[in-house]
């Protein structure tokens, strides 16, 4: 981010409780569906700073990231902004029996694929990317990022919200949402470091989190202007099911 762009960024919240500051935050954020050329190209230049950032991507000559996901009729790609300055961004996807594509399911087949037959619905958020100087002036851009996901969950009515991520940033979905691992570190396409499967019983950790952390809370016309846009996914009953923990197993290994 060059320090024009930071120049004209609103100022950042003051200081105060992380609930009160989040919610303050939110007041000047404007969260967009990434639907044009170049909307998606902000997004991709994003991702690929960041993940070169903490070395989790080769390097290549375009300097952006992308994946034949970002296509899938079940995928939202968020960007929020600050001022007009992309701060952050979150990919989510949508699964269930009628419409059962999920990044992760290609990693974690044993876990995901049973649940999707069953009538699980599953919110599978990835891409999750920070603008590395917006983020350190607004420190709870992450939080803000995240809720997006909570509200597809409370919006489908998830059985699931997933989390696969690096052994290193499980610490924030336990914190946060009360996440739990389900599967240690397999190796996952286009990234040079493992990740590992957490899951959220998102039915039996709703109010929790509501009472904790409010900002998460949402409308209906809020999560209907985000989420029915268009509507690739219907929303249908979600049948109970455990999502039971596999033991590690390298994708490296199983081709072998």
């Amino acid at each position: 981010m060059s320090n024009e762009a930071l120049a004209y960024a609103p100022a950042p919240p003051q200081q105060m409780g992380v609930a009160d500051r989040i919610l303050q935050l939110l007041d000047i954020i404007d969260v967009r569906l990434m639907e044009t050329d170049e909307e998606r190209e902000a997004v991709a230049r994003l991702r690929y700073d960041s993940y070169r950032r903490e070395g989790a991507i080769a390097p290549n000559p375009f300097g952006t990231f992308s994946d034949s996901y970002d296509e899938k009729g079940n995928c939202w790609i968020f960007g929020l902004y600050i001022g007009e300055q992309l701060a952050s961004s979150v990919r989510i996807h949508v699964a269930n029996q009628g419409s059962p594509i999920l990044p992760s399911l290609s990693v974690f087949p044993d876990l995901l694929e049973p649940a999707l037959q069953s009538g699980a619905t599953i919110v599978d958020p990835t891409r999750f990317v920070t603008d590395a100087q917006l983020s350190r002036l607004y420190t709870g851009l992450p939080h803000a990022t995240a809720r997006l996901c909570w509200i597809a969950g409370q919006h489908f009515d998830a059985s699931y919200l997933l989390a696969a991520v690096r052994a290193e940033h499980q610490g924030f979905y336990k914190r946060l949402f009360g996440g739990h691992v389900i599967c240690g570190a397999r190796d996952y396409p286009l990234l040079t470091k493992p990740i590992t499967l957490m899951t959220v019983d998102y039915r039996d950790v709703i109010e929790r989190v509501h009472r904790r952390y409010p900002f998460f809370r949402s409308t209906f016309f809020e999560r209907r202007m985000l989420f029915e846009r268009n509507v690739p996914v219907q929303r249908v009953p979600s049948q109970p099911y455990i999502l039971h923990g596999r033991p590690t197993v390298s994708i490296a290994a199983q081709a072998s």
